[in-house]
């Protein structure tokens, strides 16, 4: 994700979430944790010290190995918090990578994206401390050793020597411990940073749709989620990753670009799970709803959602779940629905799993 520099005053803006991926980086010593997740345990890899993370370089931050059998299935989730040594405004990304064992990368890589708006910054939880969530559905696609890491990027125009520090204690990587049986990942469209091809799904005004079906009618094959026949419950969760379109950004199609900078974007969104009928028609619909802003400043923000604990309706005649996420444009800027970026990197993603107990 990319936008140009022409704010004035202390701020500038951010360039390169679609920037090629620089080597990666030794881990630094770490903590474990045992947490319960919804298959049972999971083991939490907590950051040591905190670590910087330079300009323009990938570090990883945390990793775990493990073996695994063909088909195996673990959910991660990784939490990267950093604060910076700037007030300017400086862009960060975190992933979390698989490798097998000979280095390469595996599969999906999983994202999320946000403008760190400065050290001063007041509105996160924390002032000056940004929080980031990304969660990834590994599937082992042989029988091996494969390495996972939580990694951090930062990336700016700004002028001068700053960095970003990942947060010891509040960054971490957490895996489950036993097989996540019969889980299904979905992730949306190709959808690069520039959008110059304009193959990404956008909602607001001018020239964008008002509303959008994430998962459904984006392009997404629509996918019929069996639960497992022996699963007592299930769940679902979606990361929804937007991106505001103001003038002259670099992060979205010129024609989505309707309002100049400052305006922010606020839109609803509804995370819905379906079990089917015998019909293939709704029989029982499980939602969350949420209403987000994203500010110019931030740029890039992701949404999570979850439903948890779902019964499964024996009236319904099937174990057939829908998982789709509505998008509707409330006010200000056109904003991009990220999706997938140079055929990897999966910046929107939902996830449903089996519960057993």
């Amino acid at each position: 994700m990319r936008t140009t520099t022409d704010r004035v005053f202390r701020k500038a803006f951010v360039t390169g979430l679609g920037m090629a991926l620089a080597a990666l980086w030794s881990a630094p010593a770490q903590a474990a944790d045992v947490v319960a997740a919804g298959a049972g345990t999971a083991t939490r890899q907590m950051l040591a010290s905190d670590t910087t993370v330079p300009r323009g370089v990938t570090v990883d931050l945390v990793r775990r190995t493990m073996a695994l059998s063909a088909g195996e299935k673990r959910h991660l989730r990784g939490r990267l918090e950093t604060t910076s040594t700037t007030t300017g405004i400086v862009g960060l990304t975190q992933r979390i990578r698989c490798l097998d064992a000979s280095g390469a990368t595996v599969s999906v890589v999983a994202a999320s994206a946000r403008n760190h708006e400065g050290s001063d910054t007041t509105t996160y939880a924390t002032p000056g401390h940004l929080p980031l969530y990304a969660d990834l559905l590994f599937t082992a696609p042989s029988a091996d050793t494969y390495t996972c890491v939580l990694q951090g990027t930062a990336y700016s125009s700004l002028p001068g020597s700053y960095h970003l520090t990942a947060v010891a204690d509040k960054t971490w990587l957490e895996t489950d411990d036993t097989d996540r049986t019969g889980a299904h990942w979905w992730q949306n469209p190709a959808c690069e940073s520039a959008d110059s091809a304009g193959a990404c799904t956008y909602v607001g005004d001018g020239a964008a749709r008002r509303d959008a079906w994430v998962f459904y009618d984006d392009g997404t094959p629509v996918h019929k989620w069996q639960a497992h026949p022996d699963a007592v419950s299930v769940s679902a969760q979606a990361n929804l990753e937007l991106t505001t379109c103001y003038h002259a950004t670099a992060s979205c199609a010129v024609v989505m670009q309707v309002y100049p900078r400052g305006k922010n974007a606020v839109v609803d969104t509804r995370l819905e799970f379906i079990q089917l009928d015998a019909t293939g028609h709704a029989c029982r619909t499980h939602s969350t709803t949420a209403r987000r802003t994203v500010t110019d400043d931030a740029h890039h923000a992701v949404g999570y959602s979850s439903l948890t604990g779902i019964p499964i309706d024996s009236a319904c005649g099937t174990r057939t779940f829908l998982l789709r996420v509505y998008v509707k444009h409330v006010s200000g800027q056109t904003v991009k629905i990220d999706g997938t970026q140079s055929g990897i990197t999966s910046l929107t993603n939902g996830i449903a799993f089996n519960n057993f107990s």
